[in-house]
């Protein structure tokens, strides 16, 4: 979480509180109230001594979370972009068998541009997921959402701890998950672009780009032995 004072209740009030039993915080620096109201509503906190960036605050969530006992772990923003009230639906292929990985995807039901996604970022997100999808085999309608639900096994298995401490950390993640041959599946989930919600700048946005062709290059160049990758190596 960073600066996620505003949408932090809500967002965790509209969590099923039958679908979890433990909610996890770990803080980027925030300048606000995030803290403070984080432990007003009893969840458990992490505060690394600095920011050390999106990709390192998972490391530590899903760390943490593998320690407690997790099963199943979601990972959803507290800037209320993504709906906390289809974590059910979101972990229901895992719980049946039928997925290692769930992603909330904003482009199955059509919720992206009405939902406020700057054009620009749709645009990119198309074009991303349509290279993704050719390399990595899979006919996913999104790789770039920011709610996920992974079981315990796919934790366990993905060296994650050597992926990026930065925003390309979850598209490293899925190419990892494809490479160790676990299932992905989706789930349809609309989204709210709001004044609170969390979002990164178009010089981020590019670099993020550019960093996600870069690791699919990555992906092809290991896979055909050409170059091998630390982050595919158990």
């Amino acid at each position: 979480a960073y600066n996620a004072g505003r949408t932090l209740k809500l967002t965790y009030e509209e969590l099923p509180k039958d679908a979890v039993s433990l909610v996890i915080l770990v803080d980027d620096g925030s300048k606000d109230e995030t803290l403070e109201i984080a432990r007003e509503l009893g969840l458990e906190i992490f505060v690394p001594d600095r920011n050390y960036g999106y990709g390192a605050n998972q490391k530590t969530c899903y760390t943490e979370a593998l320690k407690a006992g997790a099963d199943i772990v979601v990972m959803v923003h507290p800037d209320y972009q993504y709906d906390p009230k289809i974590m059910a639906k979101m972990v229901r292929p895992i719980i049946d068998g039928k997925a290692d990985i769930v992603l909330g995807s904003r482009m199955l039901d059509g919720s992206a541009l009405p939902g406020g996604m700057p054009l620009y970022k749709y645009a990119a997100n198309k074009f991303l997921t349509w290279c993704e999808n050719k390399v990595l085999g899979l006919d996913l309608s999104e790789y770039h959402t920011g709610y996920r639900a992974y079981s315990r096994k796919v934790l366990e298995t993905l060296p994650f701890m050597k992926n990026s401490d930065n925003f390309v950390f979850d598209q490293e993640f899925l190419v990892q998950a494809v490479y160790f041959d676990f299932k992905i599946a989706e789930v349809a989930c609309p989204c709210k672009y709001m004044d609170d919600a969390s979002s990164i700048s178009f010089k981020n946005s590019t670099v993020y780009g550019l960093s996600t062709l870069q690791t699919l290059a990555r992906y092809a160049a290991h896979k055909l032995c050409l170059k091998k990758s630390r982050f595919l190596e158990s």
